[in-house]
C-alpha cells in the first residue's frame, strides 16, 4: 500500500475507497501499531495525516536494523538499491535465530517489507545479482572431479498438480556422464494471496499442503537429505552414481532461516528467483545451469545470472507450473497470455563464429519452443499427481524400469532436449541425443543409478 501511494502510476494509486478508509482508520491505527509497521505504513509521515510523526523519526534498533530502515526508505518509496547496499544489508540481519535459539532482534515486518518491496518495485540487474551473489563469499564451493556439471533450478515450492521429472532425468543423463546438481528444500510456501486474504478475514493460521520436491521424493524413497557440499561432491564423482541433491538447509543455512519468515508474506521475495541459479558445488570440466520461470520478464534476469556465474551453459524453460518439465501435451488453443510452456531460451559457449558478447564471451543464444511431436512423440496429457509423492515416485520409477506412458516419454523429451540445448558432447543431433536417453532407461541403467544414489547417501563420509 505504501510504495502504491507512493510511486505507481496514477492508475494504480489507491481508489477513492482506499483513500477514505485510510482518512477515517490512521487515527486508529496510529495509536494502534508498533513504531516499525507505523514506519512502514508511512515513512514520511505523507500518508496517515496529521499526527504521524512516528514514521520520520523511525531509526530502528541497533545498528544492524538502522541500516535495514535506511535501505526501507528507499524501497518504500520506490527506488532502488546498490549491489553493495543489499549484500551489506542481507548479512546484517540473517541468520533470524542465533545459534543459542534467540532471536537476533532484527524487527520481522521490517525485514518482510524490505523483501516484499524490492519485488514490488521490481528489480534491476544488480539488484538480482546482489541476491544471487550476497553469500558466495562463505567460502570457496567444493569443486568435484567431473567432465560436464549441470545445476537444475527447480522453483523451490514444488509441483502440487503435474508430474515432476527432474530426479529420474538425473539418474538418466548421469549414465553417460553428464552430471547433475539438484538443490533446494523439503518445503517452500508459494504465493497465495487467497489464502493470505482468508487468513486476514477468518483471523486463522492456514498451512497449505506442499507441492512436491525433490528433497520429499529421495527422503519418502529412504535417501539422506541432510548431506553437505563435500558429501554431495563426493556422490556425483561416483562412477555408479553422478548426480546428488544438496538442501539449503546444508547449504545456506541463513537463507534457509527466511523459510517462516516468506510463509507469513505469502509473496515470492527476490531470492524465489535468485536461488534457482546457485553453484553449492564446481566442476573441473564445463558447467551448466537450467532453471524453470513462470512470470513473463524473468527469463532474461535468470540469464543475466547465469553469464555472472561465468558457465559455459544457461537455459530457462517455462516448463508445466514454471517447473523443468517440458511435456508432450498439445498447446491449448485457449492460451493467448504470456510464454507457452515449452517456451525456452538460452545461450552456450562457442567457436569463434559467434559473436562475442560484452563480456569478451563468445556464445551463442537461442529461443525456441519445444514441440515434442516434432522430435515423434504421440501428445499425451500430463499425469496429474494432486502433491502426492507417492505417486510422483511411481510414475518416476515405472518409468526408469522401461514402461512406456507419458511419464517415460517426458524423462527422454527433458534429458534429450536439454543436453542438446545445453551443446553437451554427443547431443549435437537431438535425435541421438534422445536415443540414447532411452537407452540409458530400457538398458536399466538409469533405474540402477538412483538406487545407487539411496544407498550411497547413507555411506558417504
Amino acid at each position: 500500500m505504501t510504495i502504491r501511494a507512493n510511486a505507481f502510476p496514477e492508475a494504480t494509486q489507491w481508489s477513492e475507497g482506499e483513500r477514505c478508509a485510510m482518512k477515517k482508520f490512521c487515527p486508529l491505527l496510529v495509536r494502534a501499531l508498533p513504531p516499525d509497521v507505523i514506519f512502514i505504513a508511512d515513512p514520511e509521515g505523507s500518508i496517515m495525516g496529521l499526527g504521524s510523526a512516528v514514521g520520520p523519526q523511525f531509526v530502528g534498533n541497533g545498528t544492524s536494523e538502522m541500516r535495514l530502515v535506511g535501505a526501507l526508505r528507499e524501497i518504500l518509496a520506490g527506488g532502488h538499491l546498490g549491489y553493495e547496499e543489499i549484500q551489506g544489508v542481507l548479512k546484517d540481519v540473517l541468520t533470524l535465530k542465533l545459534e543459542d535459539g534467540k532471536s537476533n532482534g532484527i524487527s520481522e515486518s521490517l525485514l518482510s517489507a524490505f523483501l516484499i518491496g524490492q519485488r514490488m518495485n521490481r528489480e534491476t540487474d544488480r539488484e538480482l545479482k546482489a541476491y544471487c551473489l550476497a553469500f558466495d563469499e562463505l567460502g570457496p564451493a567444493p569443486v568435484a572431479d567431473v567432465r560436464s556439471l549441470t545445476h537444475y533450478g527447480e522453483p523451490y515450492d514444488g509441483n502440487t498438480r503435474y508430474f515432476r521429472s527432474t530426479l529420474f532425468v538425473a539418474a538418466v543423463r548421469s549414465c553417460y556422464g553428464e552430471s547433475s546438481l539438484l538443490h533446494g528444500v523439503e518445503w517452500m510456501p508459494p504465493k497465495v494471496l487467497m489464502l493470505q486474504l482468508l487468513q486476514f478475514i477468518f483471523q486463522v493460521q492456514v498451512r497449505l499442503k506442499e507441492g512436491v520436491t525433490e528433497e520429499q521424493m529421495l527422503k519418502f524413497m529412504g535417501a539422506k537429505t541432510n548431506l553437505s557440499l563435500h558429501q554431495g561432491k563426493k556422490i556425483i564423482e561416483a562412477e555408479e552414481v553422478g548426480f546428488a541433491y544438496i538442501s539449503k538447509r546444508e547449504a545456506r543455512p541463513s537463507l534457509y532461516s527466511l523459510i517462516g519468515l516468506r510463509e507469513q508474506i505469502k509473496k515470492r521475495p527476490s531470492l524465489a528467483t535468485t536461488e534457482k541459479v546457485q553453484q553449492f558445488i564446481r566442476a573441473k570440466g564445463r558447467e551448466s545451469i537450467v532453471a524453470g520461470f513462470y512470470h513473463e520478464g524473468y527469463e532474461e534476469p535468470l540469464l543475466m545470472l547465469m553469464k555472472r556465474r561465468d558457465v559455459h551453459s544457461g537455459l530457462v524453460v517455462k516448463g508445466e507450473e514454471g517447473a523443468l518439465s517440458m511435456t508432450t501435451r498439445l498447446r491449448s488453443a485457449s492460451t493467448s497470455k504470456g510464454l507457452p510452456v515449452n517456451h525456452c531460451s538460452g545461450f552456450r559457449s562457442v567457436g569463434i563464429e559467434s559473436a562475442c558478447e560484452m563480456d569478451g564471451v563468445s556464445r551463442q543464444s537461442f529461443r525456441l519452443e519445444v514441440n515434442a511431436m516434432d522430435y515423434g512423440f504421440e501428445p499425451t496429457d500430463t499425469p496429474r499427481t494432486n502433491r502426492s509423492v507417492s505417486k510422483n515416485i511411481e510414475l518416476g520409477l515405472a518409468a526408469l524400469r522401461g514402461e512406456k506412458g507419458p511419464a517415460y516419454d517426458r524423462i527422454v523429451l527433458n534429458a534429450g532436449i536439454v543436453d542438446h540445448l545445453l551443446g553437451c558432447d554427443g547431443a549435437e543431433d537431438v535425435s541421438l541425443a534422445l536415443e540414447r536417453a532411452k537407452e540409458a532407461i530400457d538398458s536399466g541403467k538409469a533405474h540402477k543409478r538412483l538406487l545407487n544414489y539411496i544407498k550411497m547417501s547413507h555411506k558417504v563420509k
